[in-house]
């Protein structure tokens, strides 16, 4: 078993594929598409993530989606953390078709400033989601990294899951300054990091394996392989590369493909029951 931790689904009318520089992914993306790209990488299921819609239909939509969809395994919804009715939000989700597969809720956090999380509203909204047995999924720009680490601190009861390990910059070299600002992070317990999206914060037309390698090495460093998920970040991982190029190069990178990180920490995060 293999699992995807991290995918989306979008039509070619997101507003935010409107930048020139995303051409090459400015078109729909269907269920098809999801799974002619798995079975080209040998993955049987996948983690549906929201894809910057920002709206509840987008969640709603995924959710019957990934009901009449058995290769998706669960779905990480939509959802303002400054919502003063997140908790109706969350069980709206769930009392609709497929609310039973919502694992998490993920606001665009890297388009906020750098001290979001640590403003009180938004932590009550962190706890809104922790309290509803959900994981609170970051999506953060290296910067914010600081404000994960004083939140998942604050916030022990929540699981927090790390999109991209915090969005490296790798085209520029930036692996010292990153580490200093994820050991923090890894240091919490209660975050889990995905390794997903590194190849677009490389250099989309020259990267190779070797430019990844320093920072898998260094998360599997300090969160360990079961703190560690695999996810493809596809369809936006296209701008750089396939999917099997992207499998295989983590694969190459980890030695083979430990069960934690392909399957089992994905599993216990997210409690996703698979048949």
């Amino acid at each position: 078993m293999i699992i995807d931790a991290h995918q989306h689904l979008w039509t070619a009318g997101y507003p935010w594929l409107r930048d020139p520089s995303l051409a090459r992914i400015r078109r729909d993306y269907t269920v098809d598409d999801l799974r002619a790209a798995i079975g080209a990488a040998g993955v049987d299921r996948t983690v549906l993530v929201e894809a910057g819609r920002c709206d509840a239909a987008e969640t709603r939509l995924f959710l019957r989606t990934a009901r009449d969809t058995p290769e998706i395994a669960g779905v990480v919804g939509w959802a303002g953390l400054l919502d003063p009715d997140l908790a109706a939000t969350i069980d709206g989700y769930r009392a609709g078709p497929g609310g039973e597969l919502l694992v998490g809720i993920r606001d665009q956090v890297q388009g906020e400033a750098d001290d979001f999380l640590d403003r009180a509203p938004v932590r009550a909204g962190l706890a809104t989601v922790a309290e509803a047995g959900l994981v609170n999924e970051l999506v953060v720009r290296a910067a914010q990294l600081p404000s994960v680490a004083r939140a998942a601190a604050a916030l022990p009861q929540s699981t927090f899951v790390l999109d991209h390990l915090g969005k490296p910059g790798i085209a520029a070299g930036e692996l010292r300054h990153w580490h200093d600002l994820i050991a923090p992070v890894a240091a919490r317990p209660n975050v889990i990091a995905k390794l997903s999206g590194l190849v677009t914060e490389a250099n989309w037309e020259s990267w190779t394996p070797d430019d990844l390698k320093p920072y898998v090495d260094i998360a599997v460093g300090l969160f360990g392989t079961g703190r560690l998920m695999f996810g493809s970040d596809w369809p936006v991982l296209e701008l750089a590369a396939t999917y099997p190029e992207v499998k295989d190069a983590m694969t190459g990178l980890l030695g083979g493909s430990p069960a934690d990180v392909f399957a089992g920490t994905a599993i216990s995060t997210y409690h996703l029951e698979l048949t």
